[in-house]
């Protein structure tokens, strides 16, 4: 690791590092400004860059994106829906009844799904997510 270290210019990547640092701000991201910030970065390098892996920025792209991730699982994360909620999302954003089900779920079935009395089968889940067009492990708990 010594040897490595000795081939590499300190000082020269001191001024490089202290001239892109000015640019870049490049560092852990704290703050929703900061996070504001690098991803209007990120967006600008996705732009210039896309999925070409030799673009000269490709790295640094990498980098970003590495930074934007991890402040959004620590910050951001969103807590999965139980089956039952996100059967009633769906049910209340597409305007769906629960009538309009009926040919799927039985009635008294549905209504106790929805009041969270009674589970989802994976047959069940299999249904609903070919109705809504969504993959049926929403159905299924985690």
């Amino acid at each position: 690791m010594q040897a490595a270290l000795a081939q590499i210019d300190i000082q020269a990547l001191q001024a490089s590092w202290q001239a892109f640092d000015t640019m870049a701000n490049l560092r852990p991201i704290r703050s929703e400004m900061e996070y504001d910030r690098m991803v209007a970065l990120m967006n600008s390098l996705l732009e210039l860059a896309g999925d070409d892996e030799d673009h000269p920025l490709s790295g640094l792209l990498e980098l970003v994106g590495d930074l934007v991730s991890r402040y959004e699982k620590e910050h951001l994360a969103i807590e999965p829906a139980s089956p039952h909620d996100a059967l009633r999302f769906l049910m209340q954003a597409r305007g769906i009844k629960q009538n309009d089900l009926s040919a799927i779920v039985p009635q008294s079935n549905l209504s106790s799904i929805l009041a969270g009395k009674r589970k989802i089968s994976a047959t069940m889940a299999g249904k609903l997510g070919k109705f809504f067009g969504i993959s049926p492990a929403i159905f299924v708990p985690t």
